[in-house]
Formats: C-alpha cells, sequence, structure tokens
C-alpha cells in the first residue's frame, strides 16, 4: 500500500550553522511560509545554531500555531560542539521534536558527531558501532551516493517516517499524531532523560 503526505524539509551542508541575519531571514521565511500552505502537514529542518534567535522562535511558533508538526536537528553533526553544547536551538524548543542519531547496538550510545539531552523527543540508528560508518543516503554533489549520517539524516528520516503514519491516518491532527509516535517508541510509556522516547517503530505504528 503506498502513502502519501506533504512535507517540507529544509537542509544545508553538515556543517553550517545559521549565523548570518540573511540566513535566519531565510529561514524564518521558509517557515512562515510553510505554515501557510494548507497542504503542508510536517516542517523537517537539519540546521540550527548555539544561541536563540527571536525571529526564527517566532517562525517557528507560528507555524506549529498552525498545526505543523516541526521537527529539527538536535545538533549539527559536527564533533566538536557533540561533546559540550546539547540540543541546539531550534530543537532546544519545547514546541518542536528534537531528533538526533545513535548508534547500532545497546546500551544507546549517541553517533560521534550527534548531540544529546533531555529535550530529545526521538532516535535513529546513523552509525554502525563497529566501524562507524553511516547508511547509504543520496549524494552531496555529483552522481555518487553518500554515507553521510548524524542529526541532520536522522531528523529527515524521523520526518519521514512521521509522514508515513499520518498519511495512513489522514484524519488526525498533529497532537494525536505526536502521541501515536510516541506510544510506538522504544521507550514508551517512560522518557528517557536523554533519549525522549527513543526509536519509532513505524511497521507497528501503521498496522
Amino acid at each position: 500500500m503506498a502513502y502519501n503526505t506533504n512535507l517540507i524539509s529544509c537542509r544545508a551542508a553538515e556543517d553550517v550553522f545559521i549565523d548570518a541575519a540573511r540566513e535566519v531571514r531565510g529561514v524564518s521565511d521558509a517557515f512562515v511560509q510553510a505554515a501557510n500552505r494548507a497542504d503542508v502537514r510536517i516542517i523537517s529542518m537539519s540546521m540550527g545554531r548555539i544561541t536563540n534567535s527571536s525571529q526564527l522562535r517566532d517562525a517557528i511558533l507560528y507555524a506549529t500555531s498552525k498545526g505543523k508538526l516541526v521537527f529539527c536537528a538536535a545538533g549539527t553533526s559536527m564533533p566538536f560542539t557533540a561533546g559540550w553544547a546539547g540540543v541546539i536551538f531550534p530543537a532546544s524548543m519545547q514546541e518542536v521534536r528534537a531528533v538526533t542519531g545513535i548508534r547500532t547496538g545497546s546500551p544507546v550510545e549517541a553517533c560521534e558527531a550527534c548531540h544529546s539531552g533531555p529535550e530529545v523527543d526521538f532516535v535513529v540508528v546513523m552509525e554502525r558501532a563497529s566501524d562507524k560508518k553511516h547508511p547509504l543516503t543520496v549524494s552531496d554533489s555529483g552522481d555518487v551516493p553518500s554515507t553521510i549520517g548524524g542529526s541532520s539524516v536522522a531528523t529527515a528520516s524521523m520526518a519521514g517516517m512521521a509522514a508515513i503514519l499520518w498519511s495512513r491516518y489522514p484524519w488526525w491532527s498533529g497532537a494525536t499524531l505526536l502521541s501515536k509516535l510516541q506510544q510506538h517508541s522504544s521507550y514508551f510509556p517512560t522518557r528517557h532523560a536523554r533519549w525522549g522516547w527513543g526509536l519509532f517503530q513505524p511497521a507497528q505504528a501503521v498496522n
């Protein structure tokens, strides 16, 4: 069975922060435009910054007030920030769902360049523990596939899984969808202090 829904994804290169005023303005405008589109239900953003931005915060609050479900990367996939920065903005906002990447195996560990913290809502496996390899993904440039991982790809993956579930039950509200995502994740009903609700299980959720 094929499912369809509408999702807007914003993604920059793995090591890019949203710093310049024009970048903040551009991303904020994108959130507002997506918020005003009735056909958009999920917004995924794999970018962020260490410090807060009131302009970007206002745009995200506007989007969530319109019923959009927003997923943001918990980090920048940069090793030098992963060790101390925690969950970056805007994933640190209560109104968005923060996503990070983890390694295979147990106990749960963050992938090498991934951030974690109490704001994390969901995790996605992004790194093989034995050799730190990332899953195959689209190319950054040209035709050769890449193996980029980290919280950026984890966020897009989680948003895509949420879109599959919402397309299966299109009459659900955003609040209902979020509740179902939580219920079909590995730590439910107890939220983990570092990994949130854990790994979402899409096959279980859509059946």
